[in-house]
């Protein structure tokens, strides 16, 4: 019986991503059906529970931010409308968070908000981070096969001594066609950019490494995503460390976001400017490539609806709707906007 309910499910398996391929071609020329990638920084998505191994005091119902069961509801309601927004005709293929406290934060947010309706998986891991916020994320199983998923850390740093966010490497198929992910939130460079900095090219050049193993073992195109809050923007010097090929060459990466410097919003705001802290990076085999899935140089972008944004009461111009204005709660959304990847099929 086992057995035959597992043919039974590979087969509607197949059969779903036979239907989705075949619509998606049956789109070429009037612009190829997308696979969305969201990337998410949630501004502190903390449950209202104590967690003894946690410095999370400050959201708990008696803590400084008054987080409580009304707030943390608000919220996930809040983070579900967005990705709803985002996804427009459909929800996103994949969403990956930064700033997550926990698994039991995810299924929150998957299983008691209409994201119920769309079947989404969850790939989740505790970080070393001192406050336990993660990164994570959530992927909808009628689109993405999960094959592995790692939690990353420079092997050059004491495991003892790391005190910031893993890198989230997840390999998966989607449309039968192999994708790399590694999803990121680098240590912030507030309070002075030394003190970070260190672990900043650590990560980097351990992502680095990792991009060029993987693109030296495809026997065809590396499709690879880098994503996340990298907490510098796409001209600092330890991301082009990461982009860059080397005298050894290596993987050639595009940054997505390099581009958008230019337009009148980045994804943060501090101190009246706009700043592209949250960045998509892609191989350049997943660029344009002649079969399967593919990217293109039109498919990125900051997501920037009125309803995420708000006047910023200090400075001139509109600022992300966050949860909290330092510690005065406001109600809105995150102090970060999501960025967006359309992936088109071939």
């Amino acid at each position: 019986m086992l057995f035959k309910k597992g043919i039974f499910k590979l087969a509607c398996t197949l059969v779903l991503e036979f239907l989705f391929l075949t619509f998606a071609n049956s789109q070429e020329g009037t612009g190829s059906l997308p696979v969305r990638i969201m990337f998410y920084n949630v501004e502190n998505m903390f449950d209202i529970l104590d967690d003894p191994l946690k410095d999370d005091d400050e959201f708990l119902p008696d803590g400084l931010r008054r987080w409580n069961g009304s707030r943390y509801n608000k919220k996930l309601n809040s983070v579900y409308k967005t990705i709803i927004a985002a996804g427009e005709w459909s929800p996103p293929a994949i969403v990956g968070f930064s700033e997550i406290e926990n698994r039991k934060v995810l299924e929150d947010l998957v299983y008691s908000t209409g994201l119920s309706n769309f079947n989404y998986g969850i790939i989740h891991g505790e970080s070393p981070d001192p406050r336990g916020i993660d990164v994570c994320m959530i992927f909808r199983k009628d689109i993405v096969r999960i094959i592995e998923y790692k939690l990353w850390i420079p092997h050059s740093l004491n495991k003892n001594d790391f005190h910031s966010r893993n890198v989230l490497y997840i390999k998966c198929a989607i449309l039968l066609d192999t994708i790399h992910l590694m999803i990121n939130h680098w240590p912030s460079k507030r309070g002075g950019v030394l003190p970070g900095e260190p672990v900043r090219k650590e990560i980097a050049m351990m992502v680095r490494n990792a991009a060029d193993s993987l693109s030296a073992a495809s026997p065809d195109v590396s499709k690879i995503i880098i994503l996340g809050d990298f907490n510098c923007d796409p001209d600092d010097s330890v991301i082009q460390m990461l982009v860059n090929q080397g005298e050894s060459g290596g993987e050639h990466l595009v940054n997505m976001a390099k581009d958008k410097k230019s337009t009148a919003y980045g994804t943060y705001r501090y101190m009246g400017a706009w700043e592209i802290l949250d960045q998509i990076i892609i191989s350049e085999g997943l660029l344009n490539c002649a079969t399967g899935i593919y990217a293109y140089p039109s498919g990125f972008r900051i997501f920037n609806p009125d309803f995420l944004l708000k006047k910023d009461l200090k400075y001139p111009g509109l600022t992300p709707y966050s949860t909290y204005r330092g510690y005065r709660y406001q109600g809105g959304f995150s102090d970060h906007l999501p960025v967006l990847l359309d992936l088109g099929v071939r």
